[in-house]
């Protein structure tokens, strides 16, 4: 049987720097075979230690039951920083729990409903786009990806000029930032200059100066009392119900770089994987295209129509988390599985690692929808699942992206039928998202 890509393992044993100068390249092959069989494993430096923690009951206390002695580590955020500023995806404590308090009621109630035609007219141009013959998929879901962020966030369509200048600028950047620069390694005190690509630097001044434009523009509309009611809207204009304060212009740049992050690169990763996936697996996809026969009007009720096209999307997240790593950090000491964990060290939770454990799943490097309704399926959902994370801090459009990935998905090949193109077999590594190291290439023709 054909299995997914999977990058390959790096030996159990390597020096210090050789393995910074491999998860620096590539944070997926730079880890050893047996922390996909592991509970727990320890990687010590000489600035501070790291344990990766794949046992359930484990996860569940840092995400779940103590979030709060488990805040988000600082070295994840140097990466990042130049980017997302203080967005809500790299703060802490109080300042976290007032960008929540502002952000999560967009989120809410019926919103989905609400925003459901601007992501089923993103997924209609999506297909429109969709050229015959060999192309770079990556390319067509990023676009795509970014359609229903601008859509959904701002009213206005990729081909708005502000919109598609952010896109292009984002594309670049992402191919150009790693998951973590050297601060992942070395503590750097405030004073010492952060060692960025210039390349890297420049491309998120551009991208924050972009939105910047977008957000000034979106404040004028909500002051004359003609801005439509959509997600920016919502946010912009919603008071932090403890102190009366909304979101500064500045605060809001931050905010809406940590949605194109989220919302995009994560989606655009996850739907090419996807339809990598259904060139693999041409009998999947014929139950997918079948299914996507239901895509007649513009309803919300037509997504209780694409329950295989959920599950293959599901197995894709699994297979193929966006973001491959999460890193905390202990506030206190810690004792897990009998050994002491010094305050201010590194907790790793890996869904990469997670999703394939081998003690966990059955067959788990194999691509099966199908195992979502057995009951080892149903009891790893639950444990052992958690491509948008989990507890106080999942991912706010979580739901969102159960309704974009699967109707996009379902969308395309209603359309189209996707096939691999020999010798061109995609790589997973890990920029800013699990992508392929050359791209995802598929011969695509029309239905």
């Amino acid at each position: 049987m054909i299995k997914p890509p999977k990058p390959p393992s790096r030996p159990d044993h390597v020096s210090l720097w050789r393995y910074m100068k491999l998860f620096r390249r590539d944070i997926l092959s730079a880890q050893p075979a047996r922390l996909y069989r592991a509970w727990m494993a320890e990687f010590r430096t000489p600035f501070f230690r790291s344990y990766l923690i794949n046992q359930p009951d484990l996860i569940k206390i840092v995400l779940k039951d103590r979030p709060e002695d488990f805040p988000k580590s600082d070295r994840i955020g140097e990466g990042l920083r130049p980017l997302l500023g203080n967005s809500v995806f790299l703060t802490n404590g109080e300042t976290w729990r007032r960008q929540r308090r502002i952000i999560d009621p967009a989120f809410e109630g019926g919103r989905l409903r609400e925003t459901f035609p601007a992501m089923w007219d993103a997924s209609e141009a999506a297909a429109a786009r969709l050229p015959e013959g060999i192309t770079e998929i990556e390319a067509q879901t990023s676009h795509a990806a970014a359609d229903v962020i601008f859509r959904t966030l701002f009213s206005i369509p990729i081909e708005d000029a502000l919109a598609g200048q952010v896109f292009h600028e984002f594309r670049a950047y992402q191919r150009s930032q790693p998951i973590l620069n050297l601060a992942a390694f070395l503590p750097m005190p405030l004073w010492m200059p952060r060692l960025f690509r210039n390349d890297t630097r420049a491309s998120a001044a551009k991208i924050r100066s972009l939105i910047a434009q977008l957000v000034d523009r979106r404040a004028g509309e909500i002051a004359a009392g003609i801005a439509p009611n959509d997600l920016a809207t919502k946010i912009m204009t919603t008071p932090d119900p403890d102190t009366g304060q909304t979101f500064s212009p500045e605060e809001m740049v931050d905010q809406v770089a940590i949605f194109f992050l989220a919302g995009h690169e994560t989606s655009a990763s996850a739907l090419a994987w996807a339809l990598y996936l259904m060139a693999l697996y041409p009998a999947w996809q014929g139950k997918v295209a079948a299914e996507a026969q239901a895509l007649t009007v513009c309803d919300f009720s037509v997504m209780a129509k694409l329950p295989i096209t959920r599950d293959v999307f599901r197995e894709t997240l699994r297979l193929y988390p966006p973001v491959p790593m999460m890193v905390r950090e202990t506030s206190c000491p810690e004792k897990f599985r009998d050994r002491w964990i010094p305050k201010g060290s590194q907790i790793v939770i890996s869904p990469w690692h997670l999703h394939r454990h081998e003690r966990l799943w059955e067959r788990p490097d194999d691509f099966d929808p199908g195992r979502w309704q057995t009951e080892n399926g149903k009891s790893c959902q639950r444990d052992a699942f958690i491509p948008f994370s989990a507890g106080a801090r999942v991912c706010t459009g979580a739901g969102f992206a159960m309704v974009e990935g699967p109707l996009i998905l379902a969308r395309l090949l209603r359309d189209v039928a996707v096939e691999p193109v020999s010798g061109r077999d995609p790589v997973p590594v890990a920029h800013l998202t699990v992508r392929a190291k050359e791209g995802i290439w598929l011969k695509l023709r029309k239905r």
